[in-house]
């Protein structure tokens, strides 16, 4: 008799879902983690929240036209899957023949499913469970400039009322009662170090009993050991996110296609996400796909008020200020804040500098500056409709102000002359040419004054405010940056913020972990982060953002349900 019919490996949001799945479908659950109750939600509690979400009444209100048809040639168009086939196979080769499938094979059936899940039942299913959305959708990931390209066509970017503590609620809640009632038992601090195989299944874990501690969370805890454990089940769930805190594995996997791997990483998720997991469950006999495959943002910030190592904080830009590299020169079309992650950093670290520059005034950063983060954004995480109101009103948001007023990224002149002296005292290793500068910021303004003009990102600030919602809060109504009446200048020091993992293990549409043969582990399925959020690489090649929270939801949910329903 096996001591639970679940083990679940981590409490962040798949996990949660994936445990409170099977527990609704009638199984005994444990869900074991390296962290303590602090840290329950994972790195979903630090999100904005944001969710891909399709032709949705959100979007309907806001004049958005969407569909399933549109949101799946986007998705296609940004994954650019390419591993099809086994590599040197001719064509498919079956399951079971010794030859495993094509890296992306599963990927791209599990991106189909999901976009299915956006369109139809994901958003009834949390509102169902009193999910609820802020009313303006974002348009994050604009894209490479090309119709079959990467890129959000529309917006889509569903922000949850009360951010990433709000997704995880709901499932944080379910958790709870099953825990009263005795059908679901956490236990923290309980370190998987092995995975258990009999005669071939996937029977349980072992592992290491970490010492009780509960400090903030997010904070790094001890690995002091005070015993082992080993525990068996009828089923075991991995959910136990990326490696994006582990900046070793990450310039390990580092592909060639982004250049070479930073020697300065900023770090966007706390250090528990170590990417343990994978080397644990490959060793089980679970195949990795995709290792190359990473989702790491240009835009960030170091934390001047840090909560782990390294903590760095990502801006989420609107389309105004100007970008320029390490050497003061102005990115390339369609480079432009919000529409390319991983085509400007490939560009960049072609630079040969570990940083950029954003240029700006106080104008643009009062209406465009977000942080993300649930613990930037208060006043949605809160709840507040009074606080939320005062980003309509144009004021500099108060987490923004923080970083303007003790940021060591930021700085503040009255003319460029002055502004690049003080960009220069940040990077002196990286000195700039005031005249250069200012040369491409008049020859920017210059273009302002008329309705036409060959700025490509003035046009595409014209066509973001087509938009009623960037019209509103996101996009500043086009004029000369170096107009002292929108003054002081700005300019802010961006650095490579680590941040998700799109390859894992790979997952049929099960969720059941495969072997190097195609065939499945018995009894071991994968969820979230660990599992490239589906398949070991829903995303192929690049993400359309709020994809990564919603594949933590579409995951876990058929992680558990699959593994509670084979249990029967």
């Amino acid at each position: 008799m096996p001591d639970t019919d679940v083990i679940v490996i981590g409490a962040g949001l798949a996990g949660l879902v994936a445990a409170t799945e099977a527990v609704a479908a009638g199984k005994r659950v444990v869900v074991l983690d390296q962290e303590s109750r602090e840290n329950l939600g994972g790195q979903a509690f630090w999100s904005l929240g944001g969710l891909f979400l399709v032709d949705t009444p959100e979007q309907r209100r806001m004049g958005i036209k969407d569909s399933h048809a549109l949101a799946w040639s986007d998705w296609k168009g940004s994954a650019g899957w390419d591993r099809l086939e086994p590599a040197g196979s001719g064509g498919g080769v079956a399951a079971g023949s010794g030859v495993g499938l094509g890296e992306d094979h599963w990927g791209k059936q599990w991106a189909r499913g999901y976009v299915d899940f956006a369109s139809g039942e994901l958003r009834s299913w949390l509102t169902g469970l009193d999910v609820k959305f802020f009313p303006i959708v974002g348009w994050a990931e604009r894209g490479d400039g090309t119709a079959g390209g990467h890129g959000n066509s529309v917006p889509r970017f569903h922000v949850t009322w009360g951010t990433g503590p709000g997704v995880c609620e709901p499932f944080v809640r379910r958790a709870k009662e099953a825990e009263v009632a005795g059908r679901l038992r956490y236990a923290f601090r309980h370190r998987v170090d092995d995975l258990v195989l009999t005669q071939g299944v996937v029977t349980g874990v072992r592992g290491t009993r970490l010492a009780p501690t509960h400090v903030p969370r997010g904070v790094a805890t001890s690995r002091e050991q005070v015993g082992e454990f080993e525990l068996s089940a009828g089923a075991v769930i991995v959910a136990s996110g990326g490696i994006g805190g582990n900046a070793d594995l990450v310039r390990a996997a580092w592909p060639p296609r982004l250049g070479t791997p930073p020697e300065h990483l900023v770090c966007g998720v706390p250090a528990h996400v170590d990417g343990r997991m994978w080397g644990i469950t490959a060793r089980a006999g679970g195949r990795i796909v995709n290792r190359d495959r990473m989702w790491h943002y240009v835009e960030g910030l170091h934390n001047w008020d840090p909560i782990w190592e390294q903590h760095g904080i990502r801006i989420l830009p609107g389309p105004s200020s100007v970008w320029l590299d390490g050497a003061g020169n102005r990115l390339p079309p369609p480079l432009f804040p919000g529409f390319d992650t991983l085509g400007t950093l490939a560009h960049l670290r072609a630079t040969g500098f570990e940083h950029s520059w954003f240029i700006l005034n106080q104008r643009i950063i009062e209406k465009e500056f977000v942080l993300s983060g649930s613990e930037q954004n208060l006043d949605l995480t809160n709840k507040s409709v009074r606080d939320v109101i005062g980003r309509a009103r144009g004021s500099v948001p108060p987490s923004v102000q923080a970083f303007l007023d003790h940021g060591e990224d930021f700085a503040v002149a009255p003319t460029v002359r002055e502004l690049v002296a003080a960009m220069n005292e940040l990077t002196p290793e990286a000195p700039l040419d005031a005249g250069k500068v200012e040369r491409i910021l008049r020859e920017r303004d210059l273009q302002v004054d008329n309705d036409f003009g060959k700025d490509l990102q003035l046009m595409a600030i014209r066509g973001a405010r087509a938009f009623r919602g960037d019209r509103l809060i996101r996009t500043v109504t086009p004029h000369p940056i170096l107009d002292p009446a929108a003054g002081p200048l700005i300019a802010v020091r961006l650095s490579v913020l680590t941040r998700k993992t799109l390859g894992g293990l790979q997952t049929d549409l099960s969720g059941r972990v495969l072997r190097a043969d195609g065939t499945a582990l018995p009894a071991l399925y994968a969820a979230g982060e660990v599992a490239g959020f589906g398949g070991g690489g829903v995303h192929g090649y690049r993400a359309l953002e709020g994809t990564f929270l919603g594949g933590c939801l579409y995951s876990g949910r058929v992680a558990g349900r699959s593994a509670a329903s084979a249990l029967g």
